[in-house]
């Protein structure tokens, strides 16, 4: 059985990102692993309801995915509005469909509020950047997900060689 990643759906070129955008990863070995049947796709927003477009959205506070899987932060949109239930939730679908489809692994895009590994956005929608994990990475690495973003493929593909 060959180790399965999920992935980015935005990175597959699907249009789901807030924006109404994708953000496609061009690299050969996308291709390879998807004709493997390695990909498993999952925008979380979407799996969580979350229309496209939809506004911007950042943790508050400079906090981090785990403050908000621990109940001590929250999501917001630009417009104030709270949408950390549909963060929570596209977490959990994420972890969800991750054990079902037996994914070792995931591939994510950096900066989301949800999917961000690297580094995510401190909440004041000003652009800062701060080194941390979006609310479905931190739920993916408590349940024992590799989580890698888009930025760190070669290291995805030098583990996956292991």
């Amino acid at each position: 059985m060959q180790n399965k990643i999920l992935v980015s759906a935005c990175l597959m070129g699907h249009a789901v990102r807030y924006d109404g955008r994708a953000k496609p990863l061009l690299h050969p070995v996308i291709e390879t692993w998807r004709a493997e049947g390695r990909l498993v796709t999952i925008c979380p927003e979407m799996s969580a309801g979350m229309k496209v477009p939809r506004p911007p959205a950042e943790i508050a506070n400079a906090a981090f995915g785990e403050e908000v899987l621990a109940g001590t932060a929250r999501v917001v949109e630009l417009t104030g509005a709270d949408v950390t239930e549909e963060f929570l939730q596209a977490a959990e679908n994420a972890v969800a469909l991750a054990r079902q489809a037996g994914c070792r692994y995931a591939l994510l895009i950096d900066g989301s509020p949800s999917c961000g590994s690297g580094f995510i956005y401190d909440g004041t929608f000003s652009g800062r950047k701060q080194a941390g994990n979006g609310v479905t990475a931190a739920a993916l690495k408590a349940a024992g997900v590799e989580v890698f973003s888009d930025h760190e493929i070669e290291r995805l593909i030098e583990r996956i060689a292991q």
